[in-house]
């Protein structure tokens, strides 16, 4: 039988086809007229009166459909019929026929109806429930925005606003998040179950109408037993919660109760956050302006999202543990408070930032002399913080050989290099195999003998140099390669410091905090508020310090260190020219001897004079002239003997039958420290005694 294609159906099928639609099809289905009267509808599209199929013909549209805005749906058919452009899927909200439960949502379209001629004779409405897909569609939604927003930082705060973020008001119209205390602070959290009673805090909280109700974040919270919280981290489960006059738990949650009926919840989820069997806190998922209450799906998808949030929030639990314990080793690597020093009044400020390797240091030398330094490794890691310690320690035995700053550098920079060598060394998963080291380093020395202060840089901004009478400038400091550089050598600047001149030593992250559009306008700023001088330099540290204008989570450290020089006075230092004969050793060592009874320090006589002795000895026969002999009073009494011979002693353990050969080793014995240091003019050999500690005579 040949088929009718393209033209009408025959044999009866349009009459069948009509009854189908209208009394089998899986869609609603209306047939208006130009008045927008009902003509026909179909067993699926009774009124949202209960109405019969046969009470609806001849009513208008907006009486026979069900959704909850039928005049929408009028003026879309009415411009269907205006211009003949169907409206295809369009989504409304309405609710079933007789049924008080949630509103579904319908795909709407409508097209027009019109005879051979072209008369317009009406339209079509079809409406198709979507409410599942939709409902999926919207869960898959939610999923997908999970995925793209939560765990985007370390923090475990910031990672629970992500996840209220994502549910309100797409999920739920409030979140409520409760981490254990325990995980914020970075520890181990406790396996389960938990009993409710341990301390939590409120991390996040947010609610579609924007009130911060009873549960907003930042306080402590608490489960009282029994309540669905509890049930939850007792057994891991999450539980859907409906909640009417009927519910009994909140007598055992009073105030928590209240709280939801006032915000007029009527369904929750509550879901424990759990990872590997170890719980990090819970959430509560809330309905409360929405009718439609949470299903099964939705606490499958509470399940997910808690996951998910679980898994970054566990992450930012072990970066705040590492955190911790780099501050804690990187704090116990730097100086601890401010050190009473002879050479200059020293102040310091250290902000830490993100585990960065700035240091800071003031080291006693000798002699009364002091060694400043500031630097910098280059990263953000434990390992940085290690590698920052490494290179103080490095620069602290450096300095005991009494080093000049340019040679100490190059010096340091010899160990940056060995440093970096056994890094490549480590095997490549390590994760500072491929991590570059740098460091840049500035490294003061100043001598309050005379005033005399050098000074060099690897890569490390200048000094700012302020003098007493409030005028400052930059010294003129040859900039070196950064340590860990094959470049070209190190080069040291001197000058000569007045008393009271305040030296200031800092890294890039400090003037980095001034925000400015330079370093050197940042530095300019910094010399604006040195120019106090006769200020405390505490006082001045701390203006400084609130002269900037650093960001809450500053990349860097921001280190400054202040110093503020002396001049040992006259009745501190003696000084004699030695001649290089023998008998000159007996001089030597009564004018050491009168010197002692002028200072009062007579207990020190005879270990001063043996040492003496000794190294005006080895001066005359060893070295060359001139020799000369300098007693210092400070923190110590220090000898020095000096002559023009480069060439350096050595401490010997002689022999029973020696006849010489003691000499240094009596001295090592009777002083406190002793050393070399090498001069321009030759080497000078020092020595330490720890003065004696006379009781103080307590008023009568």
């Amino acid at each position: 039988m040949a088929g009718n294609c393209g033209g009408e159906l025959g044999g009866g099928f349009g009459s069948a086809l009509l009854e189908a639609l209208f009394t089998q099809a899986p869609v609603g289905l209306l047939i208006v007229d130009a008045d927008l009267r009902v003509q026909r509808v179909n067993t699926l599209s009774r009124g949202d009166r209960g109405t019969a199929v046969a009470g609806l013909l001849g009513r208008p549209v907006t009486e026979a459909l069900n959704t909850t805005s039928p005049e929408g749906v009028e003026t879309m058919a009415r411009a269907v019929l205006s211009t003949g452009v169907p409206v295809l899927d369009r989504l409304v909200v309405g609710r079933p026929t007789a049924e008080p439960g949630p509103e579904h949502v319908y795909s709407v379209s409508v097209f027009r109806l019109q005879d051979s001629n072209g008369l317009v004779l009406g339209a079509v409405i079809s409406l198709t429930d979507v409410t599942e897909h939709e409902r999926e569609r919207a869960r898959a939604a939610v999923r997908d925005e999970a995925r793209k927003k939560i765990g985007s930082s370390l923090d475990a705060i910031t990672t629970c606003r992500e996840l209220a973020d994502v549910a309100v008001p797409e999920f739920a119209d409030a979140v409520v998040l409760d981490v254990l205390d325990t995980v914020v602070r970075g520890n181990e959290p406790p396996l389960g179950p938990l009993f409710g009673d341990e301390p939590m805090q409120r991390a996040a909280f947010k609610s579609a109408t924007g009130r911060p109700g009873a549960f907003a974040a930042g306080g402590t919270s608490s489960f009282p037993y029994p309540t669905p919280y509890t049930q939850s981290l007792g057994d891991l489960e999450p539980r859907l919660v409906t909640l009417d006059e009927t519910t009994s738990w909140p007598a055992a949650d009073p105030e928590r109760g209240r709280a939801l009926r006032e915000a007029g919840v009527h369904c929750m989820i509550v879901t424990p956050i759990v990872l590997r069997g170890a719980v990090l806190g819970i959430v509560g998922f809330y309905r409360s302006g929405r009718p439609d209450p949470f299903t099964a799906d939705d606490v499958v998808l509470a399940g997910e999202l808690v996951a998910f949030t679980a898994v970054c929030l566990d992450n930012a639990r072990r970066f705040t543990r590492e955190h911790t314990i780099a501050l804690t080793l990187q704090r116990h690597l730097l100086p601890q408070g401010n050190v009473s020093q002879v050479a200059a009044e020293v102040a310091h400020f250290h902000r830490p930032a993100e585990v960065s390797g700035g240091w800071f240091d003031a080291i006693p030398l000798s002699s009364a002399r002091l060694a400043l330094t500031v630097g910098e490794v280059a990263g953000h890691s434990i390992h940085t913080a290690t590698t920052m310690g490494q290179l103080r320690t490095a620069i602290n035995a450096l300095a005991a050989l009494d080093l000049d700053p340019d040679e100490l550098l190059a010096r340091l920079n010899d160990t940056v290099m060995r440093l970096a060598a056994e890094r490549s060394a480590l095997p490549p998963a390590d994760p500072v195999h491929d991590e570059p080291l740098r460091a840049t380093c500035t490294y003061v020395v100043y001598d309050p003998l005379n005033g005399e202060c050098t000074m060099a840089c690897a890569d490390h901004p200048p000094p700012v140099l302020v003098r007493p009478d409030g005028t400052s400038a930059i010294p003129d400091v040859p900039r070196g390669p950064s340590l860990g550089d094959e470049e070209e050598p190190f080069a040291a600047a001197r000058t000569r410091l007045a008393e009271g001149s305040i030296l200031a030593l800092y890294n890039d992250g400090f003037l980095e905090g001034y925000r400015a559009t330079s370093h050197e306008t940042a530095r300019d700023r910094l010399r604006q508020v040195l120019s106090g001088h006769e200020r405390p330099l505490n006082e001045l540290r701390d203006d400084a310090v609130y002269s900037l204008r650093a960001a809450d989570r500053p990349e860097d450290d921001a280190v400054l260190l202040l110093a503020r020089t002396r001049i040992l006075g006259e009745n501190q230092v003696a000084t004699w020219t030695v001649l290089p004969h023998p008998e000159e050793v007996a001089l030597a060592r009564e004018r050491a001897i009168r010197q002692l009874a002028d200072w009062d320090l007579t207990d020190s006589s005879l270990a001063t004079e043996i040492i003496v002795s000794e190294l005006v000895t080895n001066a005359i026969r060893h070295g060359a002239p001139p020799v000369q002999l300098r007693l210092i009073k400070d923190r110590f009494l220090t000898c020095e003997v000096s002559d023009a011979s480069p060439a350096a002693p050595h401490l010997r353990h002689a022999r029973t039958l020696d006849e010489g050969g003691r000499g240094l080793f009596i001295v090592a014995q009777l002083a406190q420290h002793w050393g070399t240091r090498y001069s321009g003019s030759g080497k000078i050999i020092w020595t330490e005694q720890t003065l004696p500690q006379h009781p103080v005579r307590q008023p009568e």
